[in-house]
């Protein structure tokens, strides 16, 4: 017995000194507080963060703990918890019931402004059982959110795939009339309109059908300037995520017709829908649909950009219209399209010369792009050299490395992606130059020196083509050869 009991001593003396630092400060605090009846200075909102932020145990022990505690509950002391949940994502729902533990104890020390800091703090843990029960508590209380709480319950729905809910909830505080209200802000910001933020957020992520009801619902709010012009460029931007082209045209149409300003990111949205429309159905219109829309821009007064031409080039490559994509380039290195190529357009078009193996004009495109002044990134070089290595064209890739290196865009990412791929095709004394090279130069590699021991890496060696045939003859032969000798054993 004496044996047992000295195993359990020990037992719990390892288990208490496996605890966090914190957790036992807060354990110790809540001990003393106990034993001589009255709290220190901060020791309270320490022993309250440690059950609800840091403690153990189920989620009915959360409230048993702090009637235990004995504590004062007051709104700077909440709001102090809640702040401390936000830092631990797998805190929200003992946040929830801390909260309806002060609910139900003393519901004037749970404000609106706490309320509305803990829900917004469960939408951003992306815990959206606990945010609903929690808005669901504050609908029964009377609640009215604030404009930038309602905004984020609304993104996390929306983003969740959840826009059918998000929608039933923005219903609900309007029949409540509880939706959130703002005044003119500061600096002339204006009044603040819930159904407004209800059409940005499901345009956003492409819910344009919705978005329309909610217009529809809400004429009144949505009529007068400027909040019409945005509803437009929103419901334009909805209908182009969601990747329908007419209904697209048709919102276009319209907000040209009512003078309302576009810009060139409406533009940009309108090109980019018909572009991967054209993409998945017709790549033979690609082009003479972009340059219609290309002119239709510059009739309406906006001036293209690099980006509009971008996504066309982006298209083509996806597509494999390397003419196309070629010819595009060119106009615009020449100047008739009105803007200069930057080096994101000399990467998608050399992207694709690589991809159908022009290995030496994609190199000769990469140094005109240096010759004329175009300063890239070292995402530029990284990207082309992942595609030459993807497509074993491991030497080019080297070349490529080292036009790289004059430029002084050398960046770990790729020491670590030439390194693994010269190892994995057995070339370990290129590798080991390349590490010694970015050890020289004070690069700190991500990669392990493992991959320098031939005897811990191994190697890829790719089967030839006639050697792949050749072995599927012999192996149909011998199938053949022992469906023969089974036949005349049956025999």
């Amino acid at each position: 017995m004496a044996t047992v009991m000295r195993r359990s001593v020990t037992a719990l003396s390892l288990s208490q000194s496996s605890l966090a630092p914190c957790s036992r400060l807060g354990r110790c605090q809540i001990r003393r507080a106990m034993c001589s009846g009255a709290w220190q200075e901060g020791e309270s909102e320490a022993a309250v963060r440690d059950v609800v932020c840091l403690g153990s145990g189920s989620l009915d022990e959360v409230g048993s703990r702090l009637d235990r505690l004995n504590f004062a509950i007051s709104p700077a002391l909440v709001r102090r918890v809640i702040d401390s949940c936000s830092e631990r994502s797998d805190s929200g729902r003992r946040l929830l019931r801390f909260l309806s533990w002060c609910r139900s104890k003393d519901p004037a020390g749970l404000g609106d402004e706490e309320h509305d800091r803990a829900v917004a703090v469960l939408a951003r843990m992306g815990d959206l059982t606990a945010m609903k029960i929690a808005v669901g508590d504050g609908e029964k209380d009377g609640r009215r959110m604030a404009p930038e709480t309602f905004t984020a319950v609304v993104e996390a729905l929306v983003k969740a795939g959840k826009e059918d809910e998000a929608v039933r909830l923005f219903r609900g505080l309007e029949r409540q009339k509880l939706l959130p209200q703002q005044g003119p802000g500061a600096g002339g910001e204006g009044i603040w309109c819930s159904s407004l933020a209800m059409v940005q957020t499901l345009c956003m992520k492409g819910y344009a059908r919705e978005a329309q009801g909610v217009v529809w619902h809400h004429k009144s709010e949505l009529s007068a300037e400027p909040m019409v012009s945005i509803v437009q460029r929103s419901l334009l931007h909805g209908w182009c995520v969601h990747g329908n082209a007419k209904e697209a045209r048709r919102v276009l149409d319209d907000i040209k017709s009512s003078g309302c300003p576009l810009g060139l990111p409406s533009f940009n949205d309108f090109l980019n829908c018909v572009c991967h429309r054209n993409l998945k159905f017709n790549p033979s219109a690609l082009v003479p649909e972009a340059m219609d829309i290309l002119t239709e821009m510059r009739s309406y007064g906006v001036t293209p950009d690099s980006s509009s031409f971008n996504i066309l080039l982006s298209c083509l490559g996806r597509a494999r219209r390397v003419k196309e994509a070629y010819r595009i380039l060119y106009l615009m290195r020449e100047g008739e399209e009105g803007c200069s190529p930057d080096w994101v357009s000399y990467y998608l078009v050399v992207k694709v010369l690589y991809l159908t193996d022009r290995i030496i004009r994609g190199k000769r495109l990469v140094e005109d792009m240096l010759e004329s002044g175009v300063l890239p990134t070292a995402k530029f070089f990284h990207g082309l050299i992942g595609i030459l290595c993807g497509t074993e064209k491991v030497d080019h890739a080297l070349d490529m490395f080292r036009i790289m290196k004059s430029c002084e865009l050398v960046d770990t990412p790729t020491y670590d992606l030439l390194i693994e791929k010269l190892s994995r095709n057995g070339r370990f004394e290129v590798a080991k130059e390349l590490w010694d090279d970015a050890t020289k130069n004070g690069i700190v590699l991500g990669c392990s020196s493992d991959l320098l021991d031939p005897l811990k890496t191994e190697v890829f060696r790719p089967v030839r083509p006639a050697q792949r045939q050749a072995s599927q003859n012999c192996k149909s032969l011998i199938r053949t050869k022992k469906g023969t000798a089974a036949g005349a054993i049956n025999k």
